[in-house]
């Protein structure tokens, strides 16, 4: 009885002799054209001996040398190569035995028709050629069949006369039987290796869809991670370029938000519980510049800074900054789903000229300096719990729209006394609850 281990083994031994010379570093073509040849050489051999086998069977009698010989210089060209490595000689000699072996086959035994259209067998010298050297490179091999078959057509087309006259070996039946065998056989052979050919190049086309689906993939999630850095004109020119970014913008409305009393109450939680409080609060902030318009800049610490007017795609970039002071205030006072620990929030907002850049070559950010930037984050650290203060550049973009309290005089370190003016919110809109 016959184990399942043994059972395995012809195929898993095909298998091996498919692949055999096939290196690692070989690419995907050459590994299809090293198996499609060898899997040729291995149907060739086939045929060979199952033909012997079907003519001792229909009676006519003959030499068994050639096919003999064929056998031998197939697999021994074979050996070779697994031992060499070298494909290039074995296609090359390999198609060439497919080529002139059918032709000498016949030469020695008769006409065409007598030896049963044997010459159709050299018709895989080209047909391989085109699988496993190329298209141009196939032509010569094509042009060689013909030529060789025109030559033996002629020969027996002088010679039919006296072939006629000699007694025939072979009966008309058995080649008749060969005619289609042969024609069969050839085609299936040809019909097998482009099959082959066709499903290993889809094979490789969908690795290469799917390897390039990835690489979408993952630059989509590198792009999206990037402009989730960086706003967006800048990553594009970080991509296309190696020079320093460095802008100046004349007029560039800058917000500050400070989360109040933040150390005390971070004090007493745990580190899980500090990060989860403010990713809360800064992803609700991060919506709300979003759908603002706005580019937020950074956090620093429980700071969170965001700018308008870096880009042309707003125009009343200073009201949107506004709208967003009320609303970040507004959803820190009435949410307390985001914002559990009843935190408050100071905000500062001052417009003029900035200079925007990105510093270094790793792990940057894009940032903002400038007297604007110090204006904006002093007077946010001089504000109290709700307040959003204004310097006078805000003020008189804004005091058509907004509504202020009277102005103030604070003192900056740096700066000395400046006049800050208390945004409330939008005209016709006042917050019951701002006393400021």
């Amino acid at each position: 009885m016959t184990s399942p281990e043994s059972s395995a083994t012809p195929p898993h031994f095909l298998e091996r002799l498919q692949n055999a010379g096939i290196e690692p570093g070989d690419s995907e073509e050459l590994r299809l054209n090293k198996s499609l040849l060898m899997f040729a050489t291995g149907l060739v051999s086939l045929a060979t001996i199952i033909w012997v086998g079907i003519y001792s069977i229909l009676g006519p009698q003959f030499s068994v040398t050639l096919p003999f010989f064929l056998q031998l210089l197939l697999a021994g060209n074979m050996l070779a190569y697994i031992k060499s490595k070298n494909f290039e000689f074995f296609r090359v000699t390999q198609l060439g035995l497919f080529l002139f072996w059918p032709f000498i086959a016949q030469w020695t035994a008769g006409t065409i028709v007598s030896t049963s259209g044997v010459v159709l067998w050299a018709l895989l010298a080209p047909i391989g050629a085109i699988l496993c050297i190329g298209v141009r490179q196939s032509m010569g091999w094509f042009i060689a069949w013909v030529t060789l078959t025109f030559v033996s057509a002629a020969t027996d087309w002088y010679l039919a006369d006296a072939a006629i006259s000699l007694r025939a070996d072979v009966p008309i039946r058995t080649t008749v039987v060969f005619f289609a065998l042969n024609f069969v056989a050839v085609a299936t052979i040809i019909y097998l290796l482009l099959r082959m050919s066709i499903e290993e190049k889809r094979r490789m086309q969908k690795g290469l869809e799917d390897a390039h689906r990835q690489i979408q993939i993952e630059q989509e999630r590198s792009e999206k991670l990037l402009l989730n850095i960086l706003p967006g004109t800048i990553a594009e020119r970080l991509k296309n370029s190696d020079k320093t970014i460095a802008d100046g913008f004349a007029d560039v409305t800058v917000m500050f938000a400070d989360i109040v009393n933040f150390t005390q109450v971070a004090a007493n939680m745990s580190p899980s519980q500090v990060f989860a409080m403010l990713n809360r609060i800064f992803s609700a902030f991060d919506e709300l510049a979003e759908s603002h318009g706005l580019e937020k800049i950074k956090t620093i610490g429980d700071a969170y800074m965001v700018a308008g007017g870096l880009n042309e795609d707003l125009s009343d970039y200073s009201a949107a900054v506004a709208d967003m002071a009320v609303a970040m205030r507004d959803l820190l006072r009435r949410d307390f789903a985001i914002n559990a620990s009843h935190l408050g929030v100071r905000i500062g907002i001052g417009t003029g000229p900035i200079v925007a850049g990105v510093l270094g070559k790793k792990k940057f950010i894009y940032d903002l300096w400038g007297d604007t930037v110090n204006i904006a984050s002093r007077i946010t650290s001089e504000g109290v719990p709700g307040m959003i203060q204004c310097d006078t550049m805000t003020y008189h973009r804004l005091a058509t729209s907004f509504d202020f309290h009277e102005p103030q005089t604070i003192y900056l370190k740096g700066k000395g006394n400046m006049t800050v003016y208390r945004l409330i919110g939008r005209k016709g809109a006042t917050d019951p609850d701002d006393n400021y």
